[in-house]
């Protein structure tokens, strides 16, 4: 497919770029196996979308809520033309490499050619991992929010516990994370795409049934925040606004393209940020019309009152049915760099891919794998609140910062060039957003801590 899997260092060669060859010393199985290069541009549009359009868009009305709609508007507006620019420049970057005969399939490779050895093992690539991996218990615990609620729609009086609904829908990602390669996701990836479009225009219909009919709650647009807690309430939504247009993995789905890789990548990226625009802005302009600054956490939450559905019954459990499967495709995308990690460790690169010396290993640790995040998701169900800590740590220095950091390496502008300071300055304001943010995130911990217990049914 015109790439190879060559040393210890995981690059791969783009023959059809570069005729220097680096001589195979040890095959990476986690390279090899995981990521393997046959996608086309869709298959790379499809898992951005996947990786990027997800239902924690559902929380942006709540952000905006914090912010106004000013405020609200312009930034979620800047988010995306950031994050479009940020994504696009890790793609120059990661092409540049190609070219010169090195393609680099992991972030950590990045970080570990353009910066040093130590920036990839000891900062990128643990704090990639921990990104991903706390996105698979975040999704984990979203999907068992929706089966319980898709279960009270139907029995207001049940008596099942959130833990519950939880393990239901682990124990589907357990059969789902066996699936070999992240490029084996790619029709998945594409219902993926198809269902968080119908989802998002379910939200945005029953927002607007809602704001117009009779039952309609009373809108205040005002930000009732005063102080320092409007000034924290100001960064949290930053933070939400931006973790939800994080992405965490470009390298890797950059990798999964066939060679020659040049420009491929941003015909994803238009494929991506079509529906990002589309869902994004949405779910957000119409969920925060309709509910104002009483928007909760998911907009679908604002669609009951008292166990009473504001909206026909069969529309909310459709629409968290298409919410509910869309997660567990989200799940899958970001368990792809864990299980990176579990081939490099267990699997033989010399061995057949599905020869029972790989296959069983494979099956033993992706399954323990999932059933760790399905237990962290069941006995912390607040774990919204150290996602967004997350968020702040990883997705704005992964997203954000080294983006920019790696692009000004790399190709060196001048240093009075208009792409040196744009860059310079979206890397500085990020760094600050991300410390401000830490923190705004480590206070709503402890108010909210004293909510907090193991196994709650929240």
């Amino acid at each position: 497919m015109g790439t190879e899997a060559l040393s210890s260092g995981e690059t791969v060669t783009d023959k059809e770029n570069s005729d220097k060859t680096v001589p195979p010393v040890k095959l990476d199985a986690g390279s090899l196996f995981i990521l393997k290069s046959r996608g086309s541009w869709l298959h790379c549009g499809y898992h951005l979308t996947s990786a990027i359009v997800a239902p924690a868009l559902l929380s942006i009305p709540f952000a905006i809520g914090m912010l106004g709609w000013g405020g609200g508007v312009v930034c979620l507006s800047m988010a995306a033309l950031v994050t479009f620019y940020s994504y696009n420049l890790l793609s120059l970057v990661l092409e540049d490499h190609a070219r010169r005969g090195k393609r680099q399939l992991h972030f950590r490779d990045m970080a570990r050619d353009i910066l040093g050895p130590g920036w990839g093992k000891y900062f990128v690539g643990p704090l990639q991992l921990g990104v991903c991996y706390g996105a698979v218990v975040a999704c984990t615990l979203l999907g068992g929010q929706s089966l319980k609620y898709i279960y009270l729609v139907g029995r207001p009086d049940g008596s099942m516990q959130l833990a519950h609904f939880v393990f239901m829908f682990g124990g589907v990602t357990l059969i789902m994370a066996q699936m070999p390669s992240f490029h084996s996701l790619r029709h998945i990836n594409l219902v993926s795409l198809l269902l968080c479009l119908a989802y998002c225009a379910c939200t945005t219909a029953g927002s607007i049934y809602i704001g117009n009919s009779s039952n309609a709650p009373p809108k205040n647009y005002n930000v009732t925040k005063v102080g320092i807690n409007r000034l924290f309430g100001t960064f949290n939504a930053i933070s939400i606004i931006a973790t939800t247009y994080g992405n965490g993995i470009i390298p890797e789905i950059q990798a999964t393209i066939a060679a020659p890789i040049q420009g491929k990548m941003f015909k994803g990226l238009l494929i991506c940020y079509s529906v990002v625009i589309t869902t994004f802005f949405s779910v957000g302009v119409s969920g925060y019309w309709a509910f104002g600054n009483q928007a909760m956490g998911s907009v679908l939450s604002n669609f009951l009152v008292d166990g009473k559905s504001l909206v026909p019954k069969w529309f909310l459990l459709v629409t968290n049915v298409f919410t509910l499967v869309q997660v567990s495709a989200v799940s899958l995308t970001y368990l792809q760099p864990t299980n990176v990690v579990i081939e490099r460790q267990f699997a033989d690169p010399k061995k057949d891919e599905f020869s029972a010396r790989n296959i069983v290993p494979r099956l033993i640790f992706r399954s323990l794998a999932v059933i760790i995040a399905t237990t962290i998701a069941a006995m912390l169900p607040f774990f919204g609140d150290i996602m967004a800590l997350f968020g702040a740590f990883g997705c704005i220095p992964l997203d954000f910062i080294l983006p920019m950091v790696f692009y000004n390496v790399t190709f060196k502008p001048p240093k009075r060039s208009l792409i040196f300071w744009g860059n310079t300055i979206i890397a500085v304001v990020s760094t600050i957003l991300s410390g401000i943010g830490a923190v705004a995130s480590v206070r709503q911990i402890i108010l909210d801590a004293k909510n907090y217990r193991l196994f709650a049914n929240m």
